[in-house]
């Protein structure tokens, strides 16, 4: 497939997801399959400060590519200089706006998942972000509305596509939903009925077998893995293999899980600096370790870990176990 002139290898993408889809996750994930990888989203009041913060969160390596970074924000004219700065600055592969996330102190602000209750609002932000970068293709993730009585799938998706947005992400759930309850599929199908662009789906897709039924029921080109992946590179090799009809990869064994979080954590390490990446780790090391006999005693010396060291001397001894489980059981 396709999203504007960028050519996509397989349509099973990694979502943006705040605090997770750093630079060493991504990497991961492009290795086990994902077709595109996204960042972190990015305010674009931060982006034009040049919060170095907020510009480290941008920062890629070419193996990622294709790769979109995905900007956040309720003025027009601001997100329309972030996407220019971003474009002139690092040169991503796709420009996502974010009109999905419903945490309250991104919406209180008019950012995120706020513009669906102003579309007025959200033709213009899309009209000034896909203005200020023609070279690229513009993208739009978004939910499917405020909240049940205000409903906007599919009539939104005509009007990004006049504009000139080249794909859309849906997460059909409500902002006032959060994560709770179910995903509605059929907004899916509605809006990939609505539309010529690609129509990407998102949500629930917990399994290689339940993004099957997503393609199957809403037709839609592409599906974005989320949640699934937490602390599970290895979804995008299952779900590309179950794709393409072919047998599934052995599920990893501990030794493989246990040299993954080396990997990941060495990564964040030389990209962070030590102090930060070792922080950041923790949340990763709770995500990777579970469902093995004495996984929780090994998360929490980890997650739980004073320093740098001993965080090294647990993971150490993490290795040191799933070896002996490896060669006892080969």
């Amino acid at each position: 497939m396709n999203i504007g002139n960028i050519e996509i290898s397989a349509p099973i993408f990694l979502a943006p997801m705040a605090g997770v889809t750093d630079y060493p996750f991504r990497i991961l994930c492009k290795e086990m399959g994902a077709g595109i990888v996204y960042s972190e989203f990015v305010s674009a009041d931060g982006i034009i400060r040049e919060n170095t913060k907020t510009l480290n969160l941008i920062e890629f390596n070419e193996l990622e590519r294709p790769i979109g970074v995905q900007i956040f924000g309720s003025d027009p004219e601001t997100m329309s200089q972030a996407a220019r700065y971003v474009y002139e600055k690092f040169s991503p592969d796709i420009l996502d706006i974010n009109y999905g996330c419903p945490v309250p102190k991104v919406t209180k602000r008019g950012g995120g998942s706020a513009a669906l209750k102003d579309l007025c609002l959200m033709d213009e932000i899309t009209t000034a972000v896909v203005e200020s970068v023609p070279e690229i293709p513009v993208t739009v993730k978004m939910r499917m509305g405020w909240d049940h009585q205000k409903i906007i799938i599919p009539e939104v998706g005509p009007r990004l596509e006049l504009i000139g947005v080249k794909a859309i992400a849906l997460h059909p759930r409500t902002t006032k939903q959060r994560y709770s309850g179910n995903a509605d599929w059929q907004y899916i199908k509605e809006l990939k009925d609505s539309c010529k662009i690609p129509i990407i789906g998102n949500g629930d897709i917990r399994t290689p077998d339940d993004m099957i039924r997503m393609f199957d029921i809403t037709g839609c080109d592409a599906v974005m893995i989320g949640r699934a992946a937490y602390g599970n590179p290895w979804f995008f090799k299952n779900a590309l293999a179950r794709y393409n009809n072919e047998p599934l990869p052995p599920t990893p064994s501990l030794i493989e899980i246990a040299k993954t979080c080396e990997r990941h954590f060495d990564l964040l390490i030389n990209s962070r600096g030590e102090k930060a990446g070792a922080n950041l780790m923790r949340k990763h090391f709770s995500n990777y370790i579970k469902g093995f006999p004495g996984a929780s005693v090994f998360r929490q010396n980890l997650v739980t870990a004073l320093n740098l060291e001993s965080m090294r001397s647990e993971l150490n001894r993490f290795k040191d176990q799933a070896s002996e489980i490896y060669l006892k059981n080969s």
